[in-house]
């Protein structure tokens, strides 16, 4: 009779690339889980000058692809864009968002989007958390020293909830229904 091995291989490592797009500042955090653990390996942002918005989306495009060449993320996760009061506003994020994705998937990396009310629940357990509880908690969860930068702590909690999430909201929603295109 044969037995099985009582040696079980490791767990695979996951690296994630988790992104928080903005015109003037876009935070990039990136994060491993192996099984159940979630490891910080870095984090940072890519600042642009003012200027004029072509430039800038390079800007954007270059610095997220710099990211991956270095740290060689399995997937990302990026922040959802939000209707803001200013649609100017909106439209300069939605430019920002999209140099980003563009970034990823010129690099061949499988995207993942979240809103901001899926990030923070993910990662606080309430989705109406303010910036504050979020950084304090991306400090507990990653076990770091010190707290990360907001614009830093936004990209890592996007990248903690597509680990915590799977693949999707299909893990964010246990239990939950889908009604009328929305989970309840």
């Amino acid at each position: 009779m044969v037995y099985p091995s009582p040696l079980t291989p490791p767990p695979s490592r996951l690296r994630l690339l988790g992104l928080d797009p903005g015109l003037r500042v876009t935070g990039y955090g990136v994060i491993d889980k192996t099984g159940q653990k979630l490891s910080y390996v870095a984090s940072g942002v890519v600042r642009t000058e003012t200027g004029e918005l072509p430039g800038r989306i390079k800007i954007i495009f270059d610095g997220v692809t710099e990211a991956i060449a270095q740290f060689k993320p399995d997937a990302a996760a990026i922040e959802k864009v939000f209707v803001n009061v200013n649609p100017q506003s909106t439209l300069l994020l939605g430019q920002a968002r999209g140099a980003a994705i563009a970034a990823l998937t010129a690099a061949g990396l499988p995207v993942f989007e979240y809103t901001a009310l899926q990030v923070k629940q993910a990662v606080v357990g309430n989705g109406h958390a303010d910036k504050q509880q979020v950084i304090h908690m991306v400090k507990r969860l990653l076990n770091l020293p010190g707290e990360p930068r907001p614009d830093s702590a936004d990209a890592l909690a996007c990248a903690i909830c597509h680990a915590h999430g799977g693949m999707g909201l299909a893990g964010l929603g246990s239990g939950l229904r889908r009604r009328a295109g929305r989970m309840s």
